[in-house]
């Protein structure tokens, strides 16, 4: 039930953060590198959202619903990878700032992964454990991309704030 809460909220979060953030003005590239997170955003906490929800429903299967929204996830970032493409190959965005799709692409296949096995055996502890530490990881992976698309500085594994220089103008830029 936390976890049903909890997505419905961040996924409220991130519209008033998408809304706010929409008025700055971008290049098309820049635009196409937010839509992008953003989309994978939503993804990862709708992700969360279903099976936290559907899990709370009396005899239906935790394991339908995860393969159902695996499956859909996967659908949607082979859909986000092909839409940047041309834009990566045109040298317009930088193949770096996609690295979140084949690592939730991954997510979403572990979860389908053990979603399955828990359709074939709905008493399999280890894949529901599976399922339910993938939909935490889908809360994170979702808080990193808000965290970006409002603007957020980048932090490094010591803690340290990267501060993007070129977007943010900062003096040394113009030295």
């Amino acid at each position: 039930m936390a976890s049903a809460d909890v997505a419905g909220a961040v996924i409220g979060l991130l519209f008033v953060a998408i809304s706010v953030n929409s008025a700055r003005r971008v290049s098309a590239a820049e635009a196409e590198v937010r839509n992008v997170r953003a989309a994978a955003t939503l993804s990862a906490f709708t992700n969360a959202f279903a099976v936290a929800m559907f899990s709370l429903v009396p005899g239906l299967s935790v394991g339908h619903i995860a393969t159902a929204v695996a499956f859909y996830g996967l659908l949607r970032m082979a859909g986000a990878l092909v839409s940047v493409f041309p834009q990566w190959r045109a040298g317009k965005v930088r193949l770096w700032d996609f690295v979140f799709l084949p690592t939730l692409a991954i997510v979403y296949a572990v979860q389908l992964y053990a979603a399955i096995g828990l359709d074939r055996n709905r008493h399999n502890a280890d894949d529901l454990e599976t399922i339910c530490i993938l939909v935490v990881v889908c809360f994170l992976i979702g808080i990193a991309r808000a965290w970006e698309l409002v603007g957020g500085p980048t932090i490094d594994l010591l803690g340290h704030a990267l501060v993007k220089r070129m977007k943010l103008g900062t003096p040394e830029d113009t030295a």
